[in-house]
């Protein structure tokens, strides 16, 4: 998709935003958008934590040691 784009496109996507959002504000737009993209990989680290937990441990119907498939009756 994006193959075919040589550096004359990036360059004029670059003056493009350079005119949209003024040079001045480049430097907090950068930021902004660094700051997401750690929040975004912590959150996506922690979602693996938690996945990565509950793959290593019993399941939770295998928790009261009995191996029936049937529910437990009140």
């Amino acid at each position: 998709m994006f193959g075919n784009l040589t550096g004359a496109h990036l360059i004029i996507i670059l003056v493009v935003i350079v005119l949209l959002f003024g040079a001045p504000k480049l430097p907090g737009l950068a930021r902004s958008i660094g700051q997401s993209m750690r929040i975004f990989r912590s959150e996506v680290k922690t979602m693996k934590d938690e996945n990565g937990d509950d793959t290593g441990s019993s399941s939770p119907n295998d928790s009261n040691g009995s191996n029936d498939s049937t529910p437990p009756k009140p």
